[in-house]
């Protein structure tokens, strides 16, 4: 697969969703580039050139061929061995002819090799017990491709034999003709599911901001004629000059021993033949501003793009970017970049502050990222509330004007530290939770820029450490010197023809603009204790539920709880809040203030406490407030750990107890849902995202998208008429698991949730009210979207059942589903080219007696959705005939099996089991027999469940097609005619 472009990622189309305060991510040390190695430095070769303490768990080796590898011993999850081989050629290194080379080349690896036949990689790896897609992928980036294998319940001769084939693979891979011509479908089918408005905004990105330089041209994806012009001698050439053991680097992390692991690299890897001298990497280019470019502060500004795409919200992003080169990656550098962060968070906290207050834009941010060895880059992004874009961007340069020219109070940098400090404390704290596949792509991650790794508690000591550096004159001077550069460089997307052109884009970034000082914060303190109670606190019952030490406690108000305490997480307590009716707890006009909730329900407050009030009583501890909606019941989830958990339960009930109704969080999410309400026509996936509930329950009404028209009448008053019963409904069950105490957390429970007045039930009618599903059609149900006219997508759907009576059931059809996918696979990628990625899902909904499914999904050309429909016709004709074979279901219940083992190792797996178990308490019963279900079968009992369910005249089918397409004009018309488009 091609990994998404990620150079500015942050220059994203997409209308920001997250409108809290910022949030500081996964806590880890900031990539830093390394150094050279000196001459006569003997240390292992990852930190040559460095003084960052090394991370002794990390065994790092090179052979005689100078193959590089770094192993480990971890055992999360237990019995897992993640494997990864990186080499140094992506994109950039190809020629001109050569463009697409190196991802083209990723996928021959994998269609035959030294030890694997013609297209059997992935049946072998299955029988590994590896699924494909999710345990054995592959990466292409413009700087290098990376192979990834994880293996569950690794043997010692399951581990020979994949440390086997990846030799093979990367060594002597069947570089033919024939396998280029089998081949070359499934990358051009990739390259079209990756097309349309998504393609074109991410080459006016690449080749406005990295203009002259490699990567303004060099998509991994390649272009059509130089992949059609491929033979076996010029993908050859490639292999042979950039395929080579200097160049490669083997990571393993696993349940083995650094020892094992080296072995294996040394007896499969070692006899690599070398040829010939190393092919030296290209340059990638500087930035440089361009003749007689516009003087500004920071940085000329250089070239500036307008889009015009009708279907995108406004954004306006920038760049200010610097040559990369590389550094000693030392104790000190990371602490100088602690302080860049430190400085931009302060930034961002302060351009958030002004967005929640109303103005000219939704969002912006600022970021630093080193960009695939080609710029150090500072992006900023805007999304302008309208078409007033001037006044946007000139108020984002005011907040940032203010930034470089007065340094910060002393008060929001010990904030922003101490939302900094928690993080990496978390990180530390949780150290030994890390699982091999992340570890493993951490030292992938280092190399693409050449750092070093720490261990997390180094890193929270060099954090600390650098403390005295935390001034307001040292924050000022690595503010200013983020916004110098070489060139500044810019886009503006807009939906509008005529709103904009370069000279305006360059003045409006070159213009003098005077600092606002006035969404600078005042940093006040607030502390839990000072917060009204809930209510009298209430007793609650423990019992136990007989279930991997999972104590369920019962209060008098009829709030359930279900707490697992593990002492094998450390620092990590996962907190779920289940409430209420879900979906058939709204009418059908409720879709706009349904749908607002994702942004602004959170957001709207508690008791005393507005939106900025919950950011300051949180600074410093890890706690969160995520919202969904399911069909059953509401739910709010969160992060935390032990010392944190009584406080963030007291938050998610004063949410149902006291609600607050601020405005401007509904307002603000209004906008930010017409922004990208046209978005989403423009390609099948995101008509899908739009429309599919609503389709998948046969136009139910509240399931719809709202309209424009919808969203325009929708007010704070409507918002809180809807969501204020909502919030007093029951019935209320909450989940605590991980790093807890039972009595300290069951106390904790009695002072929030037991404390809770009893909770209103959902309505007997809309209780009762069916769960609706489409009726049998041969007539597709149509959908069309306005983007490239090469997409569409593809579905059957076979109706199945619900509810917990049936999870036996259910079960068994998770691995019918999976024979089903395997064979679409084969059939529609592997034989046929016309889908990179068919899958097939199977549905169980739990609540109801009915409502699931299994779905064939295909994303395709028009002209291939009558073979999409042929062949998922023909699989589930064929699956009712015949009965699978025994090899084939060995090679779906083995990676099931694994999968379920490994996942039962974290509190994740019982939460994700449980979900409702107060209520239906026979979920505790059917977990015990969840891996004999899930993997013991027969034949004939999956013909039997074929019979039963995937009968062609229940089915029902749905297609997305371009606009001005019909299925009769794509050949895909059934005898009977087709449905009309629906939206």
């Amino acid at each position: 697969m091609i990994s998404p472009f990620r150079a500015a990622a942050h220059l994203a189309v997409l209308v920001p969703l997250i409108l809290a305060a910022p949030v500081m991510g996964q806590a880890k040390k900031k990539p830093a580039p390394t150094a050279t190695a000196t001459q006569g430095d003997s240390g292992p070769w990852l930190y040559r050139g460095s003084d960052v303490p090394q991370d002794k768990a990390w065994v790092f080796g090179e052979l005689p061929n100078r193959l590089r590898y770094a192993v480990r011993n971890n055992g999360v999850p237990p019995g897992q061995v993640s494997i990864r081989v990186r080499v140094d050629a992506g994109s950039m290194n190809e020629t001109e002819s050569e463009r697409g080379y190196a991802h083209f080349l990723e996928h021959l690896v994998f269609r035959q090799s030294k030890y694997i036949g013609d297209a059997q990689a992935i049946p072998t790896w299955q029988r590994l017990g590896a699924t494909f897609g999710s345990d054995t992928n592959a990466e292409t980036t413009p700087i290098a491709t990376t192979y990834k294998i994880d293996l569950p319940e690794a043997s010692a001769s399951g581990l020979d034999e994949s440390f086997k084939l990846l030799s093979g693979m990367m060594i002597y891979p069947t570089l033919s003709d024939a396998n280029i011509k089998a081949d070359l479908p499934i990358v051009l089918a990739e390259k079209r599911e990756r097309g349309g408005t998504d393609e074109r905004i991410d080459k006016l990105m690449r080749e406005t901001v990295y203009s002259g330089q490699l990567l303004a041209t060099r998509s991994p994806i390649g272009t059509e004629e130089t992949l059609t012009a491929a033979t076996q001698e010029s993908i050859r050439a490639f292999h042979k000059r950039w395929y080579r053991p200097e160049n490669t680097v083997v990571v393993v992390a696993g349940d083995g021993t650094p020892e094992q692991f080296a072995a294996l690299i040394a007896k499969w890897f070692s006899d690599w033949p070398v040829s010939g001298a190393r092919t030296p990497t290209p340059s990638f280019g500087d930035p440089v501003a361009p003749q007689g470019a516009l003087k500004a502060d920071g940085a000329p500004v250089g070239e500036v793009r307008v889009a015009v795409e009708p279907d995108l919200p406004r954004s306006f992003s920038w760049a200010v970017l610097r040559p990369w080169r590389p550094v000693n990656d030392t104790v000190a550098y990371n602490q100088g970049l602690m302080v860049d962060r430190l400085a931009r968070e302060i930034i961002n906290r302060r351009l958030e502050a002004r967005a929640r207050a109303g103005g000219s834009y939704l969002a912006a941010g600022i970021e630093q990222q080193d960009v695939l060895r080609s710029v150090d880059g500072t992006f900023v992004t805007v999304t302008p509330l309208g078409p007033d874009w001037k006044t946007a961007v000139r108020d984002v340069r005011a907040v940032i004007a203010d930034a470089l020219k007065t340094a910060p109070t002393q008060e929001e940098i010990d904030r922003e530290v101490a939302e900094m400090r928690v993080g990496y404390t978390a990180f530390s704290e949780q150290r030994t939770l890390q699982a091999s596949s992340a570890l493993g792509d951490e030292i992938v991650g280092a190399l693409d820029i050449r750092e070093a790794v720490a261990d997390p508690a180094a890193i929270l000591t060099i954090f600390d450490s650098a403390r005295p550096q935390f001034t307001p004159a040292n924050v000022l001077a690595h503010t200013r010197s983020q916004f110098k550069g070489a060139v500044t460089r810019g886009v503006y997307i807009t939906p509008a023809i005529g709103e904009a052109d370069e000279a305006a884009l360059r003045t409006a970034l070159a213009e003098p603009v005077t600092g606002d000082a006035g969404s600078r914060l005042a940093y006040k303190p607030i502390d839990f204790k000072s917060l009204p109670a809930i209510g009298a606190p209430g007793k609650g019952t423990v019992v136990s539920t007989g279930i991997a030490e999972i104590s369920q406690v019962d209060f008098a108000n009829g709030v359930k709880a279900l707490i697992k305490p593990s002492e094998v997480e450390p620092g990590r307590v996962t907190v779920k809040v289940r409430f209420g009716g879900g979906y058939r707890a709204f009418g059908p006009n409720d879709q706009a203030n349904a749908a607002l909730a994702d942004l602004a329900l959170v957001g709207s407050g508690i008791g005393p406490l507005g939106q900025e009030d919950l950011d300051r009583i949180t600074t410093g501890r890890k706690m969160g407030f995520d919202f969904a909606i399911d069909d059953a019941d509401f739910v709010f989830t969160a992060n935390t750990r032990r010392e944190d958990l009584a406080d963030q339960l007291y938050l998610f009930a004063a949410k149902l107890a006291m609600p607050r109704w601020d405005p401007n969080p509904v307002l603000r999410a209004k906008a930010a849902m017409k922004l990208r309400a046209d978005a989403y026509a423009a390609s099948p996936r995101g008509v899908l995202e739009r429309d599919l509930k609503w389709i998948e329950h046969d136009r139910d009404p509240r399931y719809r998208s709202p309209t424009p028209a919808e969203l325009d009448a929708a007010t704070p008053e409507g918002f809180r008429k809807l969501w204020e019963p909502i919030l007093s409904m029951g019935p209320v069950e909450v989940q605590v698991y991980g790093d807890v105490d039972l009595a300290q957390t069951t106390a904790a429970l009695e002072r929030s949730f037991g404390a809770l007045t009893p909770r209103t039930a959902l309505s007997a009618e809309k209780a009762a009210a069916p769960y609706r599903v489409p009726a049998g059609s041969d007539q597709p149900v149509v959908l069309t979207h306005h983007g490239d006219a090469r997409q569409s997508a593809a579905m059957v759907y076979w109706p199945t059942g619900g509810g917990t009576a049936g999870l036996r059931e259910s079960r068994q059809l998770r691995i019918l589903s999976e024979v089903f996918s395997n064979r679409l696979l084969d059939r529609l990628r592997e034989k046929l080219g016309a889908s990179y990625s068919p899958q097939v899902y199977s549905t169980w909904p739990t609540e109801f007696p009915s409502g699931g499914s299994i779905l064939a999904l295909g994303m395709l050309e028009p002209g291939q959705l009558k073979t999409f429909y042929a062949t998922a016709d023909e699989i589930a004709a064929d699956l009712i005939a015949n009965p699978p074979t025994d090899d084939e279901l060995a090679r779906v219940t083995e990676p099931l099996r694994q999968q379920i083992a490994r996942a039962s190792t974290g509190s994740s797996y019982f939460m994700l089991m449980l979900e409702g178990a107060t209520q239906r308490p026979e979920l505790f019963g059917s977990l015990r027999s969840l891996m004999i279900d899930s993997t013991v079968t027969t034949p004939q009992a999956m013909q039997a469940l074929a019979a039963k369910y995937l009968v062609k005249q229940r089915s029902w089918r749905l297609a997305v097609l371009p606009q001005g397409q019909t299925l009769a004009s794509v050949g895909a018309a059934p005898a009977s005619g087709s449905a009309p488009a629906t939206r």
